[in-house]
């Protein structure tokens, strides 16, 4: 995993989202810069889509309803069928690889949101693998913030 730099992420608010409302519908679209490193998040009732580049690299994540709790739910393109094979188990094997920096990155550019509703923390996050490829189309359970950012 790469190191996790504060100093080089970027949080914007959108749609009225506020450092602390709304919880539901709460969206996050984090980007980066593959030039300077820098990381972008976008925290809006909609995700950013305006800010999405056609490498399609980006990471997607909201609160959702789960039972009488909360969940977090990420979505990764992964591909559409565009790529052969060996691609899609490149993008695979860097989205895995960069995932716990990424979700890092939003709890840490929404800590104000986490000290307020500290359950958050405890919230399981269910990871999307979107994919026209079995073998890399999956939901997997990723533990909560509390056990990836420690």
């Amino acid at each position: 995993m790469s190191t996790f730099y504060p100093e080089k992420l970027s949080v914007e608010y959108m749609d009225g989202a506020t450092a602390t409302e709304p919880l539901i519908p709460r969206r996050y679209t984090l980007t980066h810069s593959d030039v300077t490193g820098k990381l972008f998040l976008n925290i809006g009732n909609k995700y950013a889509w305006d800010k999405i580049n056609p490498m399609r690299d980006e990471v997607l994540g909201e609160w959702k309803q789960y039972g009488s709790s909360l969940c977090f739910c990420v979505y990764l393109y992964v591909d559409q069928g565009e790529y052969p094979p060996s691609v899609s188990a490149k993008r695979n094997g860097i989205f895995r690889r960069e995932l716990p920096l990424a979700l890092t990155a939003i709890r840490y550019g929404d800590r104000i949101l986490f000290n307020t509703y500290p359950y958050l923390d405890q919230a399981p996050i269910f990871i999307h693998f979107m994919s026209a490829y079995p073998q890399f189309a999956r939901q997997e359970n990723w533990g909560n913030f509390q056990s990836i950012t420690t």
